[in-house]
């Protein structure tokens, strides 16, 4: 029973540092990548698809990012799409491909960027400790009902604060090194 409430927890937690580092693709680094496309959505017959669904999304060098969709007629949308996403750049349509052309990130830039990357942990530090009270809600219950004792209920707890503090100290790692890659020059 304990061992199952332990292995739900670590799973959320281990789910909440995944989904931290998922939202931290869409970050700007030093280099482009083309992640900070994946929320740049069109309509493509009715339906909001990813651009990377309706050509090829291709980071050519440290600076620039080549949009060449499968059907030129939808060049006009992709471009208003990643105008209308506000992603720091104006697209480029040559009639064939969409360039975007991202300058040399501004040290202001990067601790703006810095500043969202510590939101996104400061939002997986959270869910971690809301996994850890559900776990703990979960072992009290178990503790009322009588089907554990008082120490197993207080050992348990233990070990669920234990699994907390390493999934924690997990995502300050994480910041930490995060935060070096953003902030170097």
């Amino acid at each position: 029973m304990l061992d199952e409430i332990y292995t739900e927890c670590e799973t959320k937690m281990q789910g909440a540092i995944e989904h931290m580092q998922k939202e931290f693709k869409t970050l700007r680094t030093g280099k482009v990548t083309t992640a900070v496309l994946d929320n740049v959505k069109i309509d493509y017959y009715g339906s909001a698809t990813p651009l990377d669904q309706v050509g090829s999304v291709i980071a050519t060098d440290a600076t620039t990012i080549v949009i060449n969709p499968w059907e030129k007629n939808l060049l006009g949308d992709i471009e208003a799409a990643i105008q209308a996403a506000n992603i720091g750049v104006n697209p480029n349509n040559d009639g064939d491909v969409i360039k975007l052309f991202f300058p040399p990130m501004t040290v202001e830039q990067r601790q703006e960027a810095v500043k969202q990357m510590k939101g996104m942990g400061e939002k997986a530090k959270i869910a971690i400790r809301n996994d850890r009270r559900d776990a703990n809600d979960k072992i009290k219950k178990l503790e009322k009902e009588k089907e554990i004792t008082q120490d197993e209920s207080k050992s348990a707890q233990e070990n669920i604060q234990k699994l907390t503090d390493k999934y924690i100290a997990n995502v300050d790692t994480i910041l930490k090194d995060k935060e070096a890659e953003i902030l170097k020059v």
